[in-house]
């Protein structure tokens, strides 16, 4: 299922603000040298309500500039959400993997 934020609205949502906020809190100024510090700081932040955070780095290379023909993206199996279908959706595979 993907669901986007409709336009003109703010990209930042009530609960990725506090959340955000928290991560700051937690940062405390420490050098951000390199990922796993980064990964480390995001997955140990809590809010005062309990949200814990799931945090990983992706190290997977993905092809850069790559386009996707109007032929490829018409076999793309999407199914429009009832509530804006124009905004959310769900991505369906073509057949079922066993």
């Amino acid at each position: 299922m993907v669901c986007h934020f409709p336009p003109g609205t703010s990209k930042w949502n009530k609960g990725e603000h506090r959340l955000f906020a928290f991560i700051s809190s937690n940062w405390r100024g420490e050098p951000l040298t390199d990922y796993e510090t980064i990964v480390r700081l995001i997955a140990n932040t809590t809010t005062a309500k309990g949200l814990s955070v799931t945090c990983r780095l992706d190290r997977r290379r993905y092809p850069a500039g790559r386009r996707v023909s109007d032929e490829e993206f018409s076999t793309i199996n999407l199914t429009p959400h009832t509530f804006h279908g124009e905004w959310n959706y769900k991505i369906v595979p073509q057949r079922v993997i066993v």
